[in-house]
């Protein structure tokens, strides 16, 4: 095997993305010429710029497509004709481009994680008190371990890298088991949670808060990974998760649209979120909207090209009609969104535009208004003059929800339920329904595992977490994780709306239904093929981590 891995320029990409950037708020850069280990973490300013990265750069391959290509997509979340066919279909190969750019992703993170929990270590001034030190170190774990927690669930064994150095001299990198990552997961987040501050050193940084949620998840998923739902675990993530909901101050937003507005980023609800700049060198803004919105004329440039890009008819199934979540992320026609705009042929005007508030256009058959698609909304934000002029052709900065409090609420309540039919927690149903108030929904006096699993397809469709859900499931019910792809129709469809504009109701029919057949094996993403060619010790058993 050559010397040079394809891992070595994972971390020398990392390592010039360390000073690559923009100049917002925690966002700055240190100039190029400030990096230098030895001399760089003087102050507490310096601490926090050698840290700013791990918000946005290194995840941006993972958000920029394969963040909804394998979220969503996968799950069944998603249809489309022409793109992420591959994972919507559940064909994803060793050559699916998301497959790769995500395992970049993921180790870009993981490197820069190491290269700031070293540095911190080795070379942070005395002056600085330890527990800004620490925080920082902290921010570095909680990112690494974040990062193993979507490797693991999408390729099972994984080679564990904790240290740059030792992989610039070591040749003979190895996948390592299943339980050993999620030790590592654990160990990490747990070091998150014991030393972030309990209030964001700037606005948008991590906090002790954010670490005990993303805990409280660590512990529900690895529950089940010895086949069935280890109650130690379960009792962890319901402890860290009602810490969070009692004691951080968090609260749910009052208006489920509302979260996805870039003027509310960084919102009470938002535990951790990616943060986004949208006038920055490439990597550093949200870009999604250029793949999600149905057309130029809702962005004002010449991106928009979600058009053949909808929620699947499974999906659809799932709403009630007074379900206030499904505005917020899928359009029906004749919806009308008061804080977009779109660009409209002026009736009187032949050849000219007018700029209107968004009223989601239709097709007709006959007297019918129908459309094909429920296209997405949900990271769809609008115009420059719809937000502040911070909008440009592929570049946003709304931020990526890693975590919000509604998360946790259902983390607590599938914690509770255990391995049990149901239950009738009262705690859990307070948490449960809380969410539920919110959507406009009827609450439930008791639940079942379907219940909290429709409940989160309902409310975090559209943020890249349905897959991650079947993950957990099929760790300890294999059999019933196949079933449910199984029985997903993920085939074509109209909608039609009962009025012309301000349309309030809709009869949604399918066309052609299109099942596709799922084995164990569609459970693990292939690795990716470039990544096999470069170290081939990857087709290795996996061997337990030595902590």
């Amino acid at each position: 095997m050559k010397k040079t891995t394809h891992y070595l320029h994972i971390i020398s990409l990392v390592c010039t993305l360390f000073v690559a950037g923009c100049s917002k708020d925690f966002l700055n850069r240190p100039p190029e010429d400030a990096i230098v280990d030895v001399n760089f973490y003087q102050t507490r300013e310096q601490i926090l710029a050698g840290t700013a990265p791990l918000y946005n750069i290194v995840w941006f391959a993972y958000n920029d497509k394969a963040s909804h290509g394998i979220g969503d997509g996968r799950a069944g979340i998603l249809m489309s004709g022409s793109y992420q066919v591959d994972n919507i279909r559940m064909q994803t190969t060793d050559v699916t481009p998301e497959v790769y750019s995500s395992w970049t992703s993921f180790f870009n993170v993981v490197a820069q994680s190491n290269q700031i929990i070293s540095n911190l270590t080795n070379y942070t001034a005395p002056s600085v008190p330890d527990n800004v030190k620490q925080a920082g170190i902290a921010e570095g774990r909680f990112m690494r371990g974040l990062a193993y927690s979507f490797l693991v669930q999408n390729w099972g064994p994984v080679p564990i890298i904790a240290d740059n150095k030792v992989l610039l001299t070591d040749t003979s990198v190895a996948r390592n088991t299943v339980e050993s990552v999620w030790e590592f997961i654990i160990r990490d987040i747990r070091f998150a949670a014991e030393h972030l501050p309990a209030t964001p050193m700037q606005k948008g940084r991590l906090t002790r808060w954010a670490a005990e949620g993303m805990l409280a998840k660590m512990y529900l998923t690895r529950a089940g990974i010895s086949g069935t739902r280890k109650q130690s675990d379960l009792d962890s993530a319901a402890y860290y998760a009602n810490d969070v909901i009692v004691n951080s101050g968090a609260a749910l937003m009052d208006n489920y649209e509302d979260l996805f507005m870039m003027k509310n980023n960084n919102n009470p609800e938002s535990l951790f979120a990616l943060q986004w700049k949208y006038d920055g060198d490439w990597g550093t803004q949200n870009s999604v909207q250029a793949f999600l919105a149905y057309g130029s004329e809702i962005t004002g440039f010449g991106d928009g090209w979600g058009g053949d890009l909808g929620a699947s008819l499974d999906q659809l199934k799932l709403y009630r009609v007074d379900d206030k979540r499904r505005k917020g992320t899928f359009m029906f026609p004749g919806d009308h969104y008061s804080y977009i705009h779109q660009s409209v042929d002026d009736p009187n005007n032949p050849g000219k535009k007018i700029i209107q508030e968004l009223q989601v256009p239709w097709n007709y058959v006959g007297s019918d208004r129908y459309n094909t698609r429920a296209w997405v909304k949900k990271y769809v934000v609008g115009r420059p003059e719809d937000n502040d002029g911070k909008v440009t052709q592929q570049h946003t900065e709304i931020n990526t929800y890693m975590l919000r409090l509604a998360d946790v609420y259902l983390v607590y309540a599938e914690a509770k339920l255990g391995s049990g039919a149901t239950t009738s927690d009262p705690q859990a149903l307070l948490y449960f329904n809380k969410v539920r108030k919110r959507a406009g929904v009827p609450e439930k006096t008791v639940l079942t595992w379907e219940d909290i699993y429709v409940e989160r397809r309902l409310e975090f469709a559209m943020e890249g977490q349905a897959w991650y859900d079947l993950v957990r499931l099929y760790y300890y019910d294999p059999a019933k994780a196949i079933a449910k792809v199984n029985a997903q129709d993920r085939g074509t469809y109209r909608v039609v709306a009962n009025a012309a504009t301000n349309a309030t109701s809709w009869t949604v029919t399918s066309d052609v239904p299109a099942f596709y057949t799922v084995t164990q094996s569609n459970f693990l993403l292939p690795l990716p093929a470039a990544e096999l060619t470069a170290a081939p010790n990857l087709r290795k058993p996996p061997v337990p981590y030595v902590f």
